[in-house]
């Protein structure tokens, strides 16, 4: 018999490299407010999308900060937290700032500026750390 991964465990799996941890992060600040809200996204996010196969997971990683990046300065908490993901799974500083400084032609200079802002955050507080 074949033992197939459910999504959650495929998405457990993809946490589990870039970010240990975050899933129990998540319930502790989310799931009193949507029960179950941190498997969930771990499950459908991770799990459906993330380990999906035709992009390798610094790819992925990219295209979400980009993403990230065009929709403003609102996302920057989660552009971080992607920020830190794209790192855990091989992006360097340079192609992280290269995908957000592109996100200036079609989300325009202020997203951008943003975006940066949100990477030179994280990588003073990842500095902070290995000091």
């Amino acid at each position: 018999m074949t033992n197939l991964k459910t999504a959650l465990e495929k998405g457990r799996d993809v946490v589990a490299r870039l970010n240990p941890g975050l899933e129990g992060i998540l319930s502790e600040k989310y799931d009193a407010l949507v029960p179950g809200f941190a498997e969930s996204l771990t499950e459908w996010a991770y799990g459906r999308h993330y380990a999906r196969p035709g992009l390798d997971l610094k790819t992925r990683q990219l295209c979400t900060i980009s993403a990230l990046t065009v929709l403003g300065g609102q996302t920057a908490p989660q552009l971080k937290v992607n920020i830190n993901h794209a790192l855990s799974a091989g992006a360097t500083r340079t192609e992280i700032i290269e995908a957000i400084w592109q996100m200036a032609v079609y989300g325009g200079l202020p997203a951008a500026i943003n975006g940066l802002n949100a990477a030179q955050e994280m990588f003073d507080e990842i500095d902070a750390k290995a000091a």
